[in-house]
């Protein structure tokens, strides 16, 4: 959904299961602000951007946080990750 904006993604996301893996924190203000409902959203927040270290990170939150990612919000940094309930 490339021309989407951040609500039509989170509104379809939420419809389909999906939870949401970005780099934008408007998706915060969207499921916190508004209650806009969703699935889930895994926000990181890196200092390296690489796709290495993505994947490091990613692997990090599925261990540490697999069960948690249904119905979360988590914000994800090397070496720390925030886990916070949506609903």
């Amino acid at each position: 959904m490339p021309q989407a904006d951040d609500a039509s993604i989170l509104a379809r996301a939420g419809q389909e299961g999906r939870i949401i893996v970005t780099n934008d924190k408007d998706f915060g203000k969207l499921v916190f602000r508004t209650a806009q409902a969703a699935a889930g959203v895994i926000l990181l927040r890196l200092r390296d951007e690489s796709s290495a270290n993505r994947v490091r990170v990613m692997q990090a939150v599925l261990q540490q946080c697999g069960e948690a990612l249904p119905n979360s919000f988590i914000v994800a940094q090397e070496g720390h990750i925030r886990v916070r309930a949506m609903r």
